[in-house]
C-alpha cells in the first residue's frame, strides 16, 4: 500500500467507522469469543511477501472484530468509559497522519503551545484558580507516579535521584484503601515499598479519609523516625466512588509540610459542572490533581490532564537536559517532556481542541448532567425492587447493588448471566468484604433508553 491507495481506503474506513458506531446497539457489548480463539486464527509468523489490503480488511472483520469488547457501546456500564467522541476521532486521525513526536517545543511548536492553551481551557472549565498550570500525560497512572516521585524527592531534599534510597529513612505515603491500585504500583516503582503506603481508615457515606486518623498516623511515623512525604486523596474512586475531604486533607498536609496529590481520574470531568464541585471542595489547596478527559469528557484514549501548583517541583524531579535536547535561541519555551516520565510525546492536545470546540462546554456539561440524572433514576428504580439492595449510594454516575438475600456466589452468578446476555455490561467489586455489582455510566452517546434497558435486564436476569 502507498499514499496513492490511501484516499480510497481512508474513505472506506471512515464509512465503516460511522456505520460501526451507529449500529452498536445491535451488537453484544462484551466479546463473545473464548480464550485462545483469536490467537489460533492468527498465523504463527509474518508473511514474507506483501499481502493485498483487501485480504487484510476481510481478516479484520472476521478475526479481530469478534474478539472486541465494545467500549463505545451506549450500554457499556462496567468500567469507567474510554470514550471516542466523533470530533476526537477526527483529531486523532489528523495527529496520526502528521505523526509528530512532540517531545520538545522545537520538534512541534504547535503541539506544545496548543497543550499550554488547552490545559488552561480545562483549568477554567474546572474552576481551578489561575497559577495552576498543567500537562497532558498518557494516563492517571503516569501522573500519579510523577506525583509520588515528586513527593519522594521533596521529602529527601531533592537527593533521592542523586544518592538513591539505601540508607534513607523509611519514606511514608498516606492514602485510604479506596484509592486505585495505580497508587500501589506508583509506590512500588518509586522504590518506596508497599509496607510504607499507610492506609488511613475511612468514614461517612462518601468513605473519606478520617483526618484525625491521618494526623495520628503521621505523628506516629515521625515518632518512629520515619519520613512522611505525601498524601494521596481521591475524588470518585473506582470501587464505589469514594471522595476524600480535600480541604481537611490539605489542612493536615500543611500542618506537616507534606505534598498532596488528588486522583480524580473519573470524577474530575464532572467538575466542569459547578454544582458537583462540593465533592472536591478545597481542591485549590492540593499540590497536584489529575483527571482523564479520555474517560467521561469524550476524548480519545489516551489523554490525562495533570495540574500542578508548582511545576518547578515536578521538573526538578524529572527533567534531564543532554545537549541534543536543548533548544538554543528561544527563551521562555516549555518542553513538556520535562514534565513527563516518557521522553516521547504524542500530539494529544489536538483532540481536546476539536472536542471543546465541536461540542462546547455547555454541550459537554449537558451530557454529564444527563448521565448523573439517569443513573440516579436507575438507582431509585432498582431500590424499589424488594429483591435488590443498594449497597452504595450514587456518587455522580456510579452506584453499587447486590441481592438482598444472597451470598457472593449468587451475586457472581447473577452478574455472569447479565454479561453473558450481551445487552449490557457490568462489573463487580468488593465493598466491606462483600461482593457487589457496580453500575457506572459515561459513554458519550448513551441515551435515557439505554439506562431503561439496563434496569430491565438487571431485573429480568435476577
Amino acid at each position: 500500500m502507498d499514499w496513492q491507495d490511501f484516499p480510497a481506503w481512508g474513505a472506506r474506513v471512515s464509512d465503516w467507522a460511522a456505520e460501526y458506531h451507529t449500529s452498536l446497539r445491535d451488537r453484544p457489548v462484551r466479546a463473545q469469543t473464548r480464550p485462545g480463539d483469536i490467537l489460533r486464527a492468527l498465523p504463527g509468523s509474518a508473511p514474507e511477501a506483501a499481502e493485498d489490503l483487501e485480504a487484510i480488511w476481510q481478516d479484520f472483520h472476521e478475526i479481530v472484530m469478534p474478539g472486541m469488547t465494545h467500549w463505545q457501546h451506549p450500554r457499556f456500564f462496567a468500567y469507567f468509559n474510554s470514550n471516542a467522541a466523533p470530533a476526537s476521532v477526527l483529531a486523532e486521525y489528523l495527529a496520526s497522519t502528521v505523526a509528530a513526536q512532540c517531545m520538545l517545543w522545537q520538534t512541534s511548536p504547535a503541539a506544545t503551545e496548543m497543550e499550554t492553551r488547552m490545559m488552561d481551557w480545562l483549568r477554567q472549565g474546572l474552576g481551578l484558580p489561575e497559577g495552576f498550570p498543567g500537562v497532558i500525560q498518557d494516563s492517571a497512572s503516569s501522573a500519579t507516579l510523577a506525583a509520588v516521585l515528586t513527593m519522594r524527592e521533596r521529602a529527601l531534599g531533592w537527593a533521592g535521584n542523586r544518592d538513591g534510597l539505601p540508607g534513607q529513612k523509611a519514606i511514608r505515603v498516606y492514602a485510604s484503601a479506596e484509592v486505585h491500585t495505580s497508587i500501589d504500583r506508583a509506590i512500588w516503582i518509586a522504590g518506596i515499598g508497599q509496607a510504607n503506603l499507610v492506609r488511613i481508615p475511612t468514614q461517612g457515606q462518601l468513605r473519606s479519609m478520617d483526618p484525625a486518623a491521618l494526623c495520628a498516623a503521621i505523628e506516629s511515623d515521625l515518632a518512629a523516625g520515619h519520613l512522611p512525604a505525601g498524601i494521596i486523596a481521591c475524588t470518585g474512586a473506582t470501587g464505589v466512588g469514594a471522595c476524600d475531604d480535600i480541604a481537611a486533607t490539605c489542612a493536615v498536609a500543611r500542618d506537616f509540610d507534606l505534598y498532596t496529590h488528588v486522583d480524580a481520574a473519573w470524577a474530575g470531568t464532572a467538575m466542569i459542572c459547578p454544582e458537583y464541585r462540593d465533592l472536591w471542595a478545597g481542591i485549590e489547596e492540593a499540590d497536584s490533581v489529575v483527571f482523564n478527559p479520555h474517560k467521561w469528557l469524550g476524548a480519545q484514549f489516551d489523554c490525562s490532564a495533570h495540574f500542578l501548583r508548582s511545576p518547578e517541583d515536578l521538573t526538578r524531579t524529572l527533567a534531564i537536559q543532554p545537549e541534543y535536547l536543548k533548544t538554543h535561541g528561544a527563551d521562555g519555551i516549555i518542553n513538556y517532556s520535562e514534565w513527563s516520565i516518557p521522553l516521547g510525546r504524542r500530539f494529544r492536545a489536538l483532540k481536546l481542541w476539536f472536542l471543546m470546540r465541536a461540542y462546547g462546554m455547555e454541550g459537554l456539561r449537558a451530557m454529564i448532567r444527563n448521565h448523573v440524572d439517569w443513573t440516579a433514576a436507575l438507582c431509585e428504580s432498582l431500590r424499589s425492587d424488594p429483591r435488590i439492595e443498594i449497597t452504595s449510594e450514587a456518587v455522580l454516575a456510579l452506584f453499587s447493588f447486590a441481592l438482598r438475600d444472597g451470598d457472593d456466589d449468587a451475586v457472581q452468578a447473577w452478574i455472569n448471566r447479565i454479561n453473558d446476555d450481551g445487552r449490557i455490561y457490568l462489573t463487580q467489586t468488593r465493598l466491606d468484604g462483600r461482593l457487589v455489582i457496580r453500575f457506572t455510566a459515561g459513554q458519550f452517546l448513551s441515551e435515557e433508553r439505554d439506562f431503561t434497558t439496563a434496569g430491565e435486564v438487571i431485573r429480568a436476569l435476577l
